[in-house]
């Protein structure tokens, strides 16, 4: 059967999704799979979609309307949606559609039960599944009804959840077409779905299968709940049998009903032990022909099963491929470099190069293989013990994987391991010289990086790229430069353990910490501060400002009374840190010298809440309270047994902690400075590119690796459909939450804090700074949207260096991701801000407005009220 508006299911296959969208593409080739029952069907193509579309052209109209329209504007999208379907449906099915369609119908038998089911191009796809969105008939009886029901199907392409999946998701509903597959329906015994990866933990290695009686309607509807069994290994590893009252049945005119089931039959599992592992062996099968896991529909009739439906399983985080069949175990890097969103491959790639240690993508993100590490019994240990100082919930992810007999093998150890992190001081002197060299060090690299690369264009340019990278990676790996790193954060482990024992005072470093000197992150957070005191003074500047609406305002401010002083102080601050951006280890990311309005609401919020001269206030006001902390925990100590020899060893550890804690943000400025020399180079290059028509944006080149990007520069062509791929990709990636931990099976582990100390109802999480506040949680996802008061509590998923500028003007941070060393941690003590980190889900349980409280000593939030104008418990 062959036509331009039916096909055979058999004529069909997964290249033609185009013709017959996702589902239909996906039920021809399943069909073909040797072993694999489809029931007999044909589809209707897109071709007859886009031919009753042109019948009435007000559509076209109808669909530049809803284009425009926000996923937000629920009430528009509800009301032009519904209106688009009423169009479709009274239009007329043109004749030979309607011929080509009855005489399929016929051929299949007029009299006979059919499900009639939509099939989009935007459906099924490995990046968007879209289940759900459209409609699905079942039990249809009569050429006339399955041609209503078809035009039904085309409708449903505009129903309110489909129009709004496409929103959120960038698609353009004028790319989108519905086909329609028709199929003879089966009267199943049982029905369900099997998954042949376990949906909730991602295990690739685990197949859940939802089991119930009749038709899979009661399931999806949730009319009834599930038998689940869990497979592992062709063996049922797990299995709740569920009590079903009810079945939804096809009746005999067309058209279905829910029954109650007979209560004896209620409690018997719909399917028998012997029926589910062949059903997941035949699901494997399926799997390995579409080479990705699968979420499959499927029923049971007498002579064995049907499958009348199977799509990519699109919410699995992917795993990074390797080259061998062994267990493997991965950390995520997002989690340490607090920058868990997903990185462009250009970004990718050039963080792998000048990384210290391999790096393996996965959705968009990178994982270190830490399995070597955990093999070995003394380098497991170090590594724990590192990573628990740092994140817990990272280190119980990594203890709940080595809990499991066998999955990592135990090897002997390689070698001696040394002292555990935190142990023994490195072998440095606390010698403030020692941080001033290597500050001047760096800025001579960074200079001479920036005369050397000027004059390099084309694929020299690349080459000398690859030069800088091992010299990047040889001042990262500079032996002072980690010897000063660590000798900060072991002065700051020690201080808080040994306190705590001497004195039982908690986290006593956090105000030990406070403004330690040549900390660039917080000075960077402070200079925004004297940016705002040399505009505040000039009204038409700060009236201009608010009103900027892109990054050319600088040139407008020449005009302006005040605004050359207002010009020199924004590019005298952009000179020093412009090359920072929110996620700025992807050297794709727009950073504040090329997008400066990005920082104007910062501004423009401490010209509101701080007068002048607050900047150098904060700095020596945090500088007296070390000072007096410092006095206070020495004359306490000399009380003690033994008290001078205590005092002089805690007194060592605070000149060390101040001498090298704020270097600990230095080496990150130092990458980030390198890091905008090359994306200049490179783009300049990608400028190029585009005027010898070789690029149709710059920008493309973000989407190519950097090997990819130098073979274009040789070749001066360039795979524009792997760029499109690579971009859906991309979107693709935002909708997955990276794990903490990840394993070769695809299990994602993100840890859990072992505590029994947080209040019932409180959120927990890591304490970073100690203190308790309580304010007004602003919930902020891009630092741009930002509008704080002054005490106002920052919560957010994640702060890289760029968002220190906001903690000046902030009481309090809660993040989703963070330890106790990463930067928004080290800033937080710097300022004095209560903090508490790795708060799981703060983002979405914290409403913005709401009232909280936030122990930073302890370690977790409050939530107090459900606005700010509620009064505090």
């Amino acid at each position: 059967m062959t036509g331009r508006y039916v096909l055979g299911l058999r004529d069909v296959d997964v290249r033609q999704i185009a013709v017959v969208g996702g589902k239909g593409a996906h039920l021809g080739a399943l069909s073909r799979i040797e072993g694999v029952r489809v029931p007999d069907g044909f589809c209707v193509t897109t071709d007859a979609f886009r031919r009753l579309m042109a019948e009435d052209p007000s559509i076209d109209d109808q669909l530049g309307r809803l284009a425009r329209l926000s996923a937000d504007d629920r009430e528009t999208v509800r009301t032009l949606s519904a209106q688009i379907r009423r169009t479709i449906e009274e239009i007329a099915v043109p004749d030979d559609i309607a011929a080509a369609l009855t005489g399929a119908v016929a051929e299949f038998g007029e009299h006979a039960a059919y499900a009639v089911r939509s099939s989009a191009t935007a459906e099924d796809l490995p990046t968007a599944s879209f289940a759900g969105q459209q409609d699905t008939y079942l039990n249809v009886v009569g050429p006339a009804a399955v041609l209503q029901h078809v035009s039904r199907c085309w409708a449903s392409l505009f129903t309110e959840r489909a129009v709004t999946y496409r929103q959120r998701n960038g698609i353009d509903h004028r790319t989108v077409h519905m086909a329609v597959v028709v199929q003879r329906m089966v009267l199943p015994e049982a029905s369900g779905i099997l998954f042949t990866a376990d949906p909730v933990t991602g295990n690739r290695k685990v197949a859940t299968v939802d089991a119930g009686f009749g038709l899979g309607e009661a399931l999806v509807s949730g009319l009834v709940n599930p038998d689940v069994f869990r497979v592992r290994d062709g063996e049922i590893v797990d299995k709740a049998i569920a009590v079903k009252e009810r079945a939804v049945l096809p009746l005999p005119a067309g058209g279905t009903q829910d029954v109650v089931v007979d209560s004896a039959r209620q409690a018997e599992p719909a399917l028998t032990d012997a029926q589910v592992v062949r059903l997941v062996e035949l699901g494997r099968r399926i799997e390995g022909h579409f080479g990705r896991p699968q979420d499959i529909e499927w029923c049971l009739v007498e002579d064995g099963f049907r499958i009348v439906q199977s799509r990519p399983i699109t919410t699995l985080f992917p795993v990074p491929e390797t080259d061998d069949q062994d267990n493997h175990v991965y950390i995520s890097v997002g989690h340490q470099q607090m920058m868990t969103d997903p990185m462009k491959p250009l970004g990718l790639s050039v963080w792998q190069l000048t990384a210290m240690a391999p790096m393996h993508e996965a959705g968009g993100r990178l994982f270190v293989d830490a399995t070597r590490r955990l093999a070995s019994p003394a380098s497991r240990a170090a590594l724990l013990d590192l990573i628990g100082k740092g994140d817990p919930v990272t280190r119980d992810a990594l203890e709940t994987v080595l809990d499991r007999d066998g999955f990592i093998p135990s090897l002997p150890d390689a070698g001696p391991a040394g002292p555990p992190p935190g142990g023994a001081p490195a072998p440095i002197a606390t010698d403030p010289a020692i941080v001033t060299e290597l500050v001047e060090r760096n800025q001579a690299d960074v200079a001479a990086l920036k005369r050397d690369i000027r004059t390099k264009t084309g694929p020299a340019l690349f080459d000398f790229l690859l030069e800088a990278f091992q010299e990047h990676k040889r001042a990262l790996g500079d032996r002072q430069s980690m010897q000063a790193i660590m000798a900060g954060m072991e002065a700051t482990w020690w201080l808080n353990d040994t306190l705590q024992e001497w004195l039982g005072e908690k986290n006593a470093a956090d105000t030990l910490t406070l403004s330690a000197p040549g900390n660039i992150t917080s000075e960077m957070g402070l200079a925004l501060l004297d940016v705002a005191d040399t505009i505040r003074p000039y009204p038409e500047v700060v009236a201009f400002l608010q009103g900027v609406e892109d990054d050319d305002f600088l040139d407008g401010l020449a005009k302006l009374s005040g605004g050359t002083e207002a010009r020199e102080a924004i590019e005298a601050y952009l000179d020093r840190y412009g090359m920072r951006c929110v996620g700025e280890i992807d050297i794709t990311r727009p950073r504040w010298s090329e997008r400066p309005a990005t920082l104007l609401p910062v501004i423009l919020d401490h010209v509101r809440n701080f007068g002048p001269g607050v900047a150098e206030q904060r700095f020596d006001s945090g500088r007296q309270k070390a000072r007096k902390k410092e006095e206070d925990v020495l004359s306490r100590l000399r009380a003690l047994p033994d008290g001078e020899s205590k005092a002089a060893e805690a007194k060592r550890m605070i000149d060390r902690l101040r001498t090298f804690i704020g270097y600990r943000e230095y080496p990150k400025y130092g990458i980030i400075s390198r890091y905008f020399v090359y994306k200049q180079a490179l783009t300049a290059e990608a400028e190029r590119l585009v005027e010898a028509r070789v690029l149709a944006d710059k920008e493309d080149v973000f989407y190519l690796t950097f090997q990819e990007f130098h073979d274009v520069v040789r070749s001066q062509r360039v795979d524009d459909d792997l760029v499109r791929q690579r971009k859906d990709a991309f979107r693709s990636y935002h909708a997955l939450t990276p794990p903490r931990v990840l394993t070769s099976e695809g299990e994602a582990v993100n840890g859990a804090y072992r505590r029994d100390d947080v209040p019932a109802g409180a959120l927990s999480g890591l304490p970073v700074c100690a203190g308790t506040v309580e304010g007004r949680a602003r919930v902020v996802l891009d630092m741009a949207d930002a509008d704080l008061e002054a005490g106002d509590i920052l919560v957010t998923a994640f702060t890289d260096p760029s968002w220190s500028p906001l903690f000046v003007g902030i009481a309090g941070l809660v993040t989703e991701v963070g330890g106790l060393m990463t930067h928004g941690a080290v800033v937080a003590r710097e300022y004095g801000l209560p903090a508490v980190v790795g708060v799981a889900g703060a983002t979405r349980l914290i409403k913005d407005g709401q009232r909280i409280r936030v122990h930073g000593t302890d370690g977790y939030v409050e939530i107090l009220s459900t606005d700010d104008s509620a009064p505090a418990e």
